[in-house]
This record gives structure tokens, sequence and C-alpha cells, in this order.
């Protein structure tokens, strides 16, 4: 599928399951301040780590179609599970827009690592996917780093829908990380763009078994940094012209629900915008962009 010519003007999408992204916007942001930016939030169909490869594919399309009605320049796939699924067949059906990916940041933790250990959380649909594990090994082969694997069952809709609730928060994370640190990991991989949104509670966790430095490896901000690339390579970056950046929220959800995660996670007030979980009517939210 080709994509008409649009504008520096235009809005570049960002989507995720839920609000992970967000630990990917705010990146977005801070690097691409003039970016009119639309984010989506697939609340209803969250999580996407549970669900088979094939259903995760389907819905990146419907998601990425629904943001390219609303003619966005470039799209942000900010969630690691739909990126190792989706992101080559998102390529294929729009392969002339930039389209960026998040990928667990295997290679900048073999560099970081002193013991040799890295410790991966990430969902299970991300550990299992095919381009994880290829890259795994590449990166095991030329580095020699040894990667434990931790699926973090659950994990993704505590941070989601389990708001104050810091005490199954902190057990999760009890659960899933002691083990890795017990092993000899020193570098953690924030893999799920939700992880970095508790990173203090990560931090406090991770002080509670070990007095040494663990790093954690967060690739919010090379994702920023490859969208620029590419938008300037294909002379699509906004210039700044005076007008501020505007921010749109959708959300298969609830609009309020999203509204105040973004006052609550990043002080921001946008427009948010609810769509029908079907996204069957992809005109029926339009903002006036």
């Amino acid at each position: 599928m080709t994509t008409p010519a649009l504008p520096p003007d235009a809005p570049v999408g960002i989507f995720d399951s839920g609000v992970g992204g967000f630990s990917v916007l705010r990146h977005i942001q801070a690097q691409l301040p003039h970016e009119h930016l639309l984010y989506f939030a697939d609340t209803s169909f969250a999580p996407y780590g549970d669900k088979p490869e094939h259903v995760v594919i389907e819905r990146v399309l419907a998601v990425a179609g629904y943001l390219a009605a609303h003619r966005v320049k470039a799209l942000v796939v900010a969630c690691n599970t739909a990126t190792v699924a989706a992101v080559r067949v998102l390529r294929a059906r729009y392969p002339e827009m930039p389209i960026v990916g998040v990928e667990p940041g295997l290679k900048p933790a073999a560099a970081a690592t002193r013991t040799g250990i890295v410790g991966v959380l990430a969902t299970e649909r991300t550990l299992a996917g095919e381009k994880f594990l290829l890259l795994r090994d590449q990166i095991h082969q030329a580095h020699g780093a040894r990667f434990l694997l931790q699926p973090c069952v659950g994990l993704a809709d505590q941070i989601e829908f389990g708001a104050g609730d810091t005490q199954a928060l902190e057990a999760m994370l009890q659960r899933y990380i002691a083990p890795l640190l017990a092993q000899g990991a020193d570098t953690l991989v924030l893999g799920c763009t939700h992880y970095p949104l508790v990173q203090a509670s990560i931090e406090a966790v991770i002080g509670q078994h070990t007095a040494a430095e663990v790093m954690l490896i967060d690739t919010g901000d090379a994702v920023a940094r490859q969208l620029a690339r590419l938008l300037g390579a294909a002379g699509l970056l906004r210039a700044g012209d005076g007008q501020p950046a505007r921010l749109d929220g959708f959300t298969s959800a609830s609009a309020a629900a999203l509204t105040a995660a973004f006052s609550t996670l990043l002080g921001q007030d946008p427009p948010v915008h609810e769509v029908e979980a079907s996204l069957s009517r992809p005109g029926s939210a339009t903002p006036h962009i």
C-alpha cells in the first residue's frame, strides 16, 4: 500500500497497547519539540503480550490503518511486542512511510555489562519472537554476553491498570528482578515500554538486593533519534515556525482514563478522543489538525 506524499506539518502517529508508549513519547517530545503528535492507546485490546502473534499482527494493522486515515507522515510502534510481531508487516503495507519500532536494547546492554550477564525483562510474546531470539543469538556470539530472559507476566497490566497499588507492583518486581540479580546480572533491559514508567520502583527493588551498580537500559531515546533521522532523510522534519506543536490522544477504551494518565504520568492535558474498539469508523474521532 502506498502512502500519499504528506507535508512536514503532518503529524507523527505513535501507538501502544496502553500508556506504556508514554516512555517513548516523552523522548520524542524532548528531541523533536516541533512535531505534531497523535498518540493511540489501544487499551481495550491490552495487553498485546499474552495474545497469539497473528492476533497482534491483525490488531496492529488495524490501529496503523486508523492512524494512516488521519494522515500521519510517520509511525512509531511504541510497543516491544507489537514491534517483534508486526513491524515487518507494517513496513510492507506502508513502504513509503517512515516506521520506527521499539526493540529491547540487547546491544547497548552487552556493551554496558561488566559481569557479562544481562537480565531481560519483557512480555512472553516479545521473548518468544523469532526476531528477538535471532538478535539475542547474534549479540551473544559477537559480544559473549549471556542473556537471562525473564517473562514478566502481568507486569504491564499492573502498570496500566493498577495505579496506586504499590504493594502489588513491588511484589511483582521482586518476583521478576531478584532471581536475575542472584544469577549475577548487572544490567537489566527494560524490554517493554511500560517498564520505564516505574523505573523508580525498579531501582528501589534493586537496592534491596545489591549495593552494586545495576544499569537499566531504556531504548526510548534511541527510538526518538531514529525517528529524527528518518524524518530528516525524507525531508519531513517540521520547522519551528512559532506555532506550537500539538498532541492529540486517542484510546479504544476510556477517554477519561487516558486523560488522567496524561496528567499523572506526563503532566500534560491534550485533547483525548474515544475510538470504537472495532476501529470500524476511522473518521469518527478526527481531531482538527
